[in-house]
């Protein structure tokens, strides 16, 4: 196997749930190549280097080898190697998630109905 579409290879390394959440980020402008934007069925090649977003963080990863079948997730993660900045730069984003949370206390409860009201105007609504 010489080439594979890139939203096959981004649902078999399971960067995506489905083969259409894969071709919606790439025509969203999440998945670049060389830093440039691709479309799905754009061929993928053994050393390229992508930069993939999804809801796990921004992967900048380099592809070790190709697959158009999702298996299990070992087998998957031997598809691709993960650069060291973008490990260092999903963990500092992970830790200041967390310090965010930690500032920022949960509501008690539910809304009153005066608080509903300013969320509603907050909003532009009314």
């Amino acid at each position: 196997m010489e080439r594979v579409r890139i939203d096959k290879w981004l649902w078999a390394a399971r960067f995506f749930k489905t083969r259409a959440q894969a071709s919606k980020a790439c025509e969203l402008g999440r998945v670049l190549s060389h830093g440039q934007p691709v479309k799905p069925a754009r061929d993928v090649k053994v050393g390229d280097r992508l930069r993939v977003t999804n809801d796990g963080g921004d992967f900048e990863i380099d592809v070790l080898d190709l697959s158009d079948v999702r298996g299990p997730a070992p087998v998957a993660q031997a598809l691709y190697r993960e650069t060291d900045e973008s490990k260092a730069a999903r963990a500092k984003a992970a830790e200041e998630r967390k310090l965010y949370r930690e500032y920022s206390p949960a509501p008690a409860g539910r809304p009153s109905k005066r608080d509903r009201r300013h969320i509603i105007q907050f909003r532009g609504g009314r």
